[in-house]
């Protein structure tokens, strides 16, 4: 699970143990996601914007979800067998996929502040809904950077959700410990190798950089994975509000000289330990029920905010604000985004989730 997964609460089966530190971690990496995407709107130039390293939450997101899928189906995947997994993971996460790409189509068509002509015409509007709706890569829309998936450009990371999600299904499950540790450690051998050749880790999300996004989900998945199987928690007292900081450091950390060592360096080592920490964190109850409401809306709000981005693009480039009235709208726009995240999840979301799961038993 990237983002793009329930709370690690709801992956979970009732019997088994919770980690609420988990899910709120996700509902955080979710909104710094957000605001990073609205950054680099206001400049492309991510060394220029205090969120500049935002799009490593997605690497958070990836170990985090070989983490939690080991916990979930390690156990049960032999009884559910390979057909129900993928059944019980299409439910869980294919609706907002679907509702995602809607909202991205409207938004793109009734931006009411358009500043250019819509350029496609209704035969190309059909197939942009359509390979968004299936995730079939179709990177033609300059102005989403030739996403793999215009309409709703944060979608990349599920498709790379998707293919780990096989991956586990066919062969991962049933990998050892042993096996498991020595392919973690290739994959961070080819994760290094892209990093020095790119010069960053940055891509994934476009035709260009496909093959850069493969590699950060591969090894982050693995590991993520690997931490579940060798039992690596570290107990703690740190809280949550120590936790959220120490995911955020990495996120806001400059731009230097060679600075892909930094990234790889996050990615390999900084982010397994915030799992591990999370796992085996303590919190207080206030902060459970917090991190709880932060895991449900993780994922709905990764999913339906970056429609938004295209009036906000529209909007900074006809207006040209000064930096008080951006950060004004930008946090007030995040406010509304979780709200209707919030809203999308309890009318839309888990009602067609509990039909969908109730039609397929």
């Amino acid at each position: 699970m990237t983002i793009p997964d329930a709370s690690v609460t709801a992956a979970l089966p009732s019997t088994k143990q919770h980690f609420p530190a988990l899910d709120g971690l996700r509902g955080v990496a979710a909104i710094a996601v957000v605001i990073f995407h609205f950054m680099e709107m206001v400049n492309g130039d991510y060394s220029r914007i205090f969120i500049g390293h935002g799009w490593l939450a997605v690497d958070f997101f990836f170990c985090l979800s070989g983490f939690v899928m080991g916990y979930a189906y390690d156990d049960r995947i032999g009884a559910m067998g390979v057909g129900g997994f993928f059944r019980v993971r299409l439910i869980r996460l294919h609706p907002m996929v679907v509702f995602g790409s809607l909202l991205g189509l409207i938004m793109l068509c009734a931006n009411p502040l358009r500043v250019d002509p819509l350029p496609y015409d209704p035969g190309s509007l059909a197939v942009l809904l359509l390979t968004s709706v299936f995730l079939i890569p179709y990177p033609t829309m300059p102005e989403a950077g030739f996403s793999l998936f215009g309409l709703n450009s944060p979608a990349w990371s599920l498709f790379s959700e998707y293919m780990a999600n096989i991956a586990y299904a066919l062969v991962l499950c049933r990998l050892g410990r042993r096996a498991m540790g020595m392919a973690t450690a290739a994959a961070a051998i080819v994760l290094c190798g892209v990093a020095y050749h790119e010069g960053n880790l940055w891509g994934g999300f476009n035709g260009d950089t496909f093959w850069v996004g493969a590699a950060r989900v591969t090894f982050s998945f693995l590991a993520g994975l690997l931490v579940y199987r060798r039992k690596w928690t570290l107990r703690t007292r740190l809280g949550f509000p120590g936790l959220a900081l120490l995911l955020l450091l990495p996120l806001v950390m400059p731009y230097a000289d060679r600075g892909w060592i930094r990234e790889v360096a996050v990615i390999v080592f900084y982010f397994p330990l915030i799992v591990m920490l999370g796992a085996g964190s303590v919190l207080e109850r206030p902060w459970v029920r917090f991190c709880k409401i932060a895991g449900d809306i993780s994922y709905p709000l990764y999913m339906t905010h970056y429609g938004v981005m295209y009036i906000f693009g529209d909007y900074y480039r006809s207006t040209r604000p000064d930096a008080w009235e951006v950060a004004l709208v930008i946090g007030v726009s995040t406010v509304v985004l979780i709200a209707f995240a919030y809203l999308v999840m309890t009318c839309i979301d888990l009602p067609l989730r509990r039909y969908l799961t109730n039609r397929s038993r």
